[in-house]
């Protein structure tokens, strides 16, 4: 072959070119002399051998091949080299091998053994290179490079490639996989169709405490999970069969013996044909995703200031307790409790002393129930129990007297020292209920009934409170609407000098219209008033309108003060100061002719604040009253802190001292405190002629009661003075 052979159409090597019809066409063309062959003198024969060899090199179904010389032009490009770069012969024949492949990251290195290729004249070992070709295709190609010579010198460098992309794919995926099984943070476990373990990752070392040499060669049955539920594993293996793949938590077990919950995933690896091959375990260890499940469960279902389950969760386990009893009809009691006054200790001491008393209650309330039983905090004091399974009532009875001893030891708050009580109510299932709401409402009922009933004790249920309860529920309903309506009054009733029988002040008493009931006494309904938060609008009506009416008898000419009773959560109230000014600012009565009665429990439960109080009302001229006295628990010592007016002697005393003689010795004493402390005496109650002269005999200031006069919205002042 010579150079007169290129750009001819016919066969490569034969004279003339003229086509040989029993030999196909080659796709591929070669430039210069073909394969580098050469004879000096071709003959026939060695044309043909040549002939055949170049066109199985194009032909070559496989195998692509292509040359370049000297300076890196293509000279031959077979057909399976156009189809493996998808460039033509007729686009890469002629222009240099850089512009239709490119060496990805390598590119030096392979120009480098190119280079050397033609220096030493030797052909290299074959590499694998990561190629891009100019019709944007990434391939990986098995090279072999080697010189076709002439004469000793070096014409060109032929290749062969193969394409080795899918195997060097597979081989990444191989190494990705290896690289995940490696660090993956989860637990990895290979095994073979029979469930023996054939490897380990690192992170299965870390997390159960077993090597690699523990473990490979068990099955799965034997691996460390801490299952010993018969039938566990058959389950997992029709699980496998069926859909191949399985996936639960497990109770499992490190090396050490420390028991730890996993989350454990098992899929089956078949092989082409469908055949289950071998199986992948992966294995989480999932604590600290279950303790912050825990968390995040507690803190949804307990109170957040004394870590006792809510309401939620204390009437999911009153379902569970009906539901238990509709199955096995066992007895179990709800017993509602409310702190007694709790209010006056948030009021007096402030909110953070109240929440350290909660706490401690509800520490004290763990310790008088079982593990079985149930301790919820519905919200401010009050408490609600379920007792699990009780024999009777009276072991619900005996539960609420260790709670009542419980509650009742004094509390050490810092440097105070609080004593509680509690009053409680008891419900039984299936006695006074078979249902939740009628329980829980029922043993509120009772708990209501144990306060009525002098507090500090405990009430089962009866149907008769149930009654009480509703005609209480309608009267506080009427209760709200009757300031609106108008439907309060005042009757006043005098106070006398014991002297001179003048009248010298009234005692305003609230009197309610009740459209129904007819006219009440305030024991009718200020109790409710207080327990329902109505008794602070209720007083301060009563003080607005006895400051108006006293203005008004005092334009007529008469010289009295007006005494006006404060309940004690009024008095504690934050606003009773804008009160009293705006009474009297309405009224423009003066404030020495205001006399303010409070109770002896209200100057107990005082602290700074109410100190702050009674300086402030005084300075104002107004009056202070002890009413009811004797009846508390007030001593010499604490009533000397306060600047009061006058004592007022409880009509208990008044009643019996023509015939106790015990309450007689206690009148004289009584005016004795109050002359010691320069404070004025009135005694209430009086009925008779005999107690006034008694009164009269021992230094009484004044007196009131039916037998001067009774209670009337107008007194009977006498004439009015010249």
């Amino acid at each position: 072959m010579n150079d007169s052979t290129q750009g001819q159409t016919g066969r490569p090597g034969t004279p003339g070119g003229a086509a040989d019809p029993g030999r196909p066409e080659p796709v591929a063309r070669s430039e210069g002399q073909a394969g580098g062959f050469h004879s000096d003198s071709p003959g026939r024969e060695a044309l043909d051998w040549l002939y055949r060899f170049v066109t199985a090199i194009e032909l070559a179904p496989a195998v692509a091949v292509h040359s370049v010389d000297a300076r890196g032009i293509v000279r031959f490009w077979n057909h399976a080299c156009a189809q493996l770069f998808g460039i033509p012969a007729s686009h890469a024949l002629g222009r240099p091998f850089r512009e239709l492949v490119s060496h990805l990251e390598r590119q030096a290195e392979f120009d480098a053994a190119i280079a050397e290729i033609w220096r030493e004249g030797s052909a290299p070992a074959p590499r694998d290179w990561h190629v891009e070709t100019a019709a944007g295709r990434r391939l990986w190609l098995h090279s072999n490079h080697f010189p076709v010579k002439r004469e000793g010198a070096t014409q060109q460098v032929f290749c062969m490639e193969v394409d080795i992309t899918g195997r060097k794919q597979v081989e990444e995926n191989l190494t990705s996989a290896a690289r995940v099984f490696e660090n993956a943070h989860e637990g990895m476990i290979l095994m073979d169709a029979e469930y023996r373990v054939q490897a380990v990752n690192p992170a299965f070392t870390t997390i159960t405490g077993y090597a690699a040499a523990d473990i490979v060669g068990a099955t799965l049955a034997s691996l460390p999970w801490g299952e010993t539920e018969t039938g566990f594993y058959e389950s997992i293996w029709s699980q496998l069969d069926g859909n191949d793949h399985w996936q639960g938590e497990v109770a499992a077990m490190r090396k050490n013996g420390e028991r730890y919950p996993a989350w454990v995933a098992l899929t089956t690896i078949r092989d082409p044909r469908g055949e289950a091959i071998s199986y992948m375990a992966m294995l989480s260890d999932i604590s600290e995703r279950k303790r912050a499940e825990d968390r995040v469960r507690h803190q949804a279902e307990h109170d957040p200031l004394t870590g006792l389950p809510n309401r939620a969760l204390f009437l999911d386990r009153m379902h569970h307790a009906l539901a238990t009893w509709r199955r096995q009809r066992d007895n179990f009691a709800v017993l509602f409790l409310d702190l007694d006054r709790f209010k006056a200790i948030n009021d007096n001491n402030g909110h953070q002393a109240g929440d350290a008393v909660l706490r401690e209650v509800a520490a004290r309330l763990r310790g008088c129930v079982r593990r079985v039983d149930t301790i919820s905090r519905l919200g401010g004091d009050e408490f609600v129990v379920l007792l699990a399974d009780i024999g009777g009532a009276d072991q619900a009875a005996h539960v609420a007297q260790a709670v009542m001893q419980a509650v009742a030891r004094p509390v050490e708050v810092g440097e105070s020292l609080f004593t509680l009580s509690a009053s409680i109510g008891v419900a039984i299932c299936p006695t006074d209920g078979t249902d939740v709401d009628t329980l829980m409402h029922h043993a509120d009922v009772a708990m209501y009934h144990a306060k009525q009933n002098g507090r500090d004790s405990f009430r089962f249920f009866s149907p008769e409170m149930n009654a009480r309860v509703l005609e209480r529920g309608v009267l506080e309903q009427r209760l709200r609407q009757a300031l609106d309506r108008g439907e309060f009054l005042l009757e006043y009733q005098p106070e006398l000098e014991v002297g001179s029988g003048r009248v010298i002040g009234v005692e305003a008493l609230i009197r309610w219209r009740h459209p129904e009931r007819g006219l009440l006494l305030p024991h009718d309904f200020l109790p409710v008033a207080e327990e329902c938060g109505l008794i602070v609008p209720i007083g301060d009506w009563v003080l607005r309108e006895a400051c108006r009416q006293a203005r008004a008898w005092r334009d007529e000419g008469h010289d009295v003060t007006v005494a006006v009773n404060l309940s004690d959560v009024q008095f504690l109230h934050g606003r009773l100061l804008d009160t009293v000014d705006e009474a009297l600012a309405q009224s423009g009565l003066a404030p020495e002719c205001l006399d303010l009665e409070i109770t002896e429990g209200a100057i107990m439960r005082g602290d700074a604040g109410l100190d702050g109080i009674v300086e402030a009302l005084r300075s104002r001229g107004v009056q202070l009253t002890i009413d009811r006295f004797g009846t508390g628990l007030s001593s010499l010592s604490s009533l000397r802190c306060y600047p009061l007016s006058k004592l007022k002697i409880d009509r208990s005393f008044v009643s019996d001292i023509e015939h106790d003689p015990v309450d007689a010795a206690l009148i004289p004493a009584i005016i004795a405190v109050a002359r010691s402390l320069r404070l004025r005496v009135i005694a209430e109650g009086v009925e008779t002629a005999e107690q006034l002269r008694f009164l009269q005999q021992h230094g009484c200031d004044q007196y009131q009661g039916f037998y001067a006069a009774g209670a009337s919205s107008r007194p009977d002042f006498g004439p009015a003075p010249s």
